[in-house]
């Protein structure tokens, strides 16, 4: 797996992260970044995530035989509408959203219209930091990435997106874009809810000053994702609301269930309840091995 020349529509964690992966593993000749602002084009530079970058996207994108689309999720189809005039024919081109039911509805038929193959991609690898200065070359190392084509996807492209983020270091899954949005809106975007729901409530003005004292590990171990960009996470609520919002529906009717057995004081229902938990998370998330000592 090799190309040309790379172009990075957006150059934040993931993009950078990538931009450090082709270049560090010679995967290209080139990675070009595409970015917004002035400040932003010496950042990328100084940090080394890309070879070259411009606030032009004509001139990021020519001759690209490959272009990654970075930006957020509601920015992905307008920013391919102003770009695709100026892409080389049969070019590939994917991006990182999580959600792809939509996206691929809206990008795939205009990428036909461009004469370019598309299909989407969604390295689950991020992080509650974003921005270029933290970005990691091994980002995707061990990461699960989704590839999502559908009928009208072009095996060949399927292949070669594959090929890239497996040869990033990513374990690649292939599947169906109206599935994969159902399964991250379980794993994904409602752990998010979760965990700024319990830093909007939890660390509410309207508490004791002392709240916030208490609050250790545990709150920050399950308030870290909270985080992350809300411009992003608005978009990603957003475009994924119809899975989104039935997972939450179903989340608070096992939450009033267990209020239920609480009020009642029922001890069995409530150790099951954490017993089934552990066990759960146990046998998916396994502690490694203690280290053994002399």
């Amino acid at each position: 797996m090799h190309f040309r020349k790379v172009t990075l529509v957006g150059v934040g964690l993931l993009g950078g992260s990538l931009g450090m992966a082709l270049r560090r593993r010679g995967l290209a000749d080139e990675v070009q970044g595409f970015v917004r602002r002035a400040s932003s084009v010496a950042e990328c530079l100084a940090l080394g995530v890309v070879d070259r970058c411009s606030r032009n996207l004509a001139e990021a994108v020519v001759d690209a035989d490959l272009v990654v689309l970075c930006s957020p999720v509601g920015q992905i189809p307008g920013l391919f509408r102003e770009m695709s005039r100026h892409l080389s024919p049969d070019c590939l081109v994917t991006d990182v959203g999580s959600v792809k039911s939509d996206l691929v509805a809206e990008v795939e038929p205009l990428a036909l219209g461009a004469g370019v193959r598309f299909v989407g991609s969604h390295p689950m690898a991020g992080a509650e930091k974003s921005g270029p200065a933290h970005a990691r070359a091994d980002l995707f190392e061990g990461a699960v990435c989704v590839v999502t084509p559908t009928s009208a996807s072009d095996p060949s492209a399927v292949l070669a997106i594959r090929s890239l983020w497996e040869a990033v270091g990513s374990r690649v899954l292939q599947m169906n874009p109206v599935l994969h949005d159902d399964l991250v809106a379980r794993s994904s975007h409602l752990p998010h809810v979760v965990a700024a729901e319990l830093a909007n409530y939890v660390l509410s003005p309207v508490h004791p000053k002392e709240q916030s004292d208490l609050c250790a590990g545990g709150f920050r171990d399950t308030t870290r994702i909270a985080s992350g960009s809300p411009e992003m996470w608005k978009d990603i609520a957003l475009a994924n609301r119809r899975h989104l919002s039935r997972v939450l529906g179903v989340f608070i009717e096992d939450l009033s269930e267990f209020r239920l057995a609480l009020d009642a004081g029922d001890e069995k229902s409530i150790e099951d309840f954490f017993r089934q938990a552990k066990s759960r998370r146990d046998l998916r998330f396994p502690d490694p091995e203690p280290k053994k000592t002399a």
